[in-house]
This record gives C-alpha cells, structure tokens and sequence, in this order.
C-alpha cells in the first residue's frame, strides 16, 4: 500500500471509531448499563441501601454504579455484592442470589466491575494475618513479612490472575458488543508510614500490603488487556487519600469505619471510582 493510501485508510479507521465513539456517548437513549463485581463495587456498609437489593449483598444506593447512572441518566441493573469471588459470576452466592452474569442481557451496553480480591480470600486473609502478626510486636517490624514472604502475591498470581481472565471472558461472552471495565482498588495504606493501630498493620509491614496490593491490581490490569477490557487505574488518584487519613480526605475507611464496611471505600471513594470511570471511558454526562 502507498503512502498516500495508508494515510486516507488511517484517516478513515479513526473516523469512524471517532463517530461510533460520540453516537454511544450521546445516544437518544439512555445508555443500559449493568454493575457487577464485589463489595469494592457494591460499596458494602454505605447507607443507605439500594433499594430492592438483597441483604447479604449490602449493596449501596451510593455505590460508584448508581453514582454513574445518575450522571449520565443511564439505566441501571445492578448485580454487585458484598462478598462475591469470580465463580459467583456463574453460580448463585447464596438463597436469592443469582449469578451475576443473568443481570447482562442482549442489548447491555456498559458494564462496570471489581472482582478478584475476594477469591482465595486473598483480600481478607492478607489483613487479618498482618493484623494478628503485628500484635506480636506491638505494630513494630515486619513480622508479616517475615512470616509469608512471598505467599500471598504468589497466589494472586497462580489462581486469581487465570480466575479474573476467566470471569472478564464470560462477560465479553455475554455481551459481546458491551463496553466492559474493570476497576483496580482504592489504595488502603499510605506509601511507607502507617497509623497503627487505627489501621492495625506493624510499620515495616506497611510496603509488603502496599505490595501485595499492587500485585492484585496488576493482575486486573493484566486480565483486562488480556481480553479486551478497559482497566480503570485508580491507585494514583487515591494517594493520599487511604484509610490512615482523616474522615473527608479518606475514601477508604479503617478498621473501625463510619458509614463503610471495614477496610472498604466510603462515599467519597465510590464517588471518586464513578468520576474516574466517566471520565475514562468518556461517558456524556446527563
């Protein structure tokens, strides 16, 4: 192919993504929208609830979901809960709970997620282990570290990675013509100094969980450019703003929260999550 050619073909490509981009951003209709994932996207512990949810999802009507739909007036099915790992995206969670996947139908259009951190209770286990290894030591050391090593990357990396690629698949699968994106998780600890008790982690072990952290967000990112999926970053956008700062800098809340599920993002977070996705994505607000 000329040069000449290759440059009209170029400009023709980029013209029409250009112009399918605006026509699904400013539709005439509203945008159907559908959330899934787990309690980082449920926004688990923020009252009030949503309603008609299930329980034992504590699904939030200040979820990053809901906070999304009443920007950009799309409507809105909402299947995040509270404790959901990937095998929930195709087998019900508990009584009443359906898999997730159910809530896409033909005509979906955008699905948002977090998912991940809850297989192989990785996200539990990491906190409640450094917890109850920092009390040997009365917050000091590393004593975590010292005690797993390189155990919980090494499972994030072996089982959730090839889980979160699975579940991404069954998405695309059933909703093949669906925006999809996936969002990593709001930064938990401060860079290197820690506020123990508050957040009952030893100060050495404070960059081992920002790294075992990091490893599971880079498991998501992986996952997404694995298949397809647009991967919302937001771990430099929540610097600073972990749950060892003060109520209204935080958007994650500590182990003794207000208004949040322990150790899970507040309002504010979830407000931010919705901010970073409209953004990202390029989504029209209403």
């Amino acid at each position: 192919m000329g040069a000449r050619r290759a440059v009209v073909a170029a400009a023709a490509v980029i013209g029409l993504f250009l112009v399918g981009t605006v026509a699904w951003a400013n539709q005439a209709q509203p945008l159907r929208y559908v959330n899934l994932g787990d309690s980082y996207s449920s926004g688990a512990g923020i009252q009030p609830a949503a309603p008609g949810s299930a329980p034992a999802c504590s699904q939030s009507q200040l979820n990053w979901a809901h906070d999304i739909a009443a920007d950009t007036g799309a409507t809105l099915r909402d299947a995040s809960c509270s404790g959901a790992d990937t095998q929930d995206f195709r087998t019900s969670q508990s009584v009443g709970v359906p898999p997730q996947l159910d809530a896409i139908a033909s005509d979906t259009q955008l699905i948002t997620l977090t998912i991940g951190g809850n297989d192989n209770n990785v996200f539990v286990s990491t906190i409640q282990k450094c917890a109850t290894a920092a009390l040997t030591t009365a917050g000091q050391g590393n004593p975590c570290q010292r005690t797993y090593g390189s155990s919980f990357v090494d499972t994030i990396n072996t089982s959730n990675y090839p889980n979160i690629v699975r579940a991404l698949q069954d998405v695309k699968k059933k909703a093949p013509k669906a925006r999809v994106a996936i969002s990593g998780y709001l930064r938990i600890l401060p860079a290197e100094k820690g506020c123990y008790p508050i957040m009952p982690v030893a100060a050495g072990d404070v960059p081992y969980l920002n790294g075992i952290q990091g490893a599971l967000n880079d498991a998501v990112k992986r996952a997404a450019a694995k298949t397809g999926v647009t991967y919302l970053d937001v771990t430099a956008i929540s610097t600073g703003h972990d749950a060892c700062q003060l109520p209204g800098v935080r958007w994650v809340e500590p182990v003794v929260p207000v208004n949040a599920a322990p150790v899970h993002p507040n309002a504010i977070g979830e407000r931010e999550m919705a901010n970073n996705a409209i953004a990202k994505l390029g989504l029209a607000r209403a």
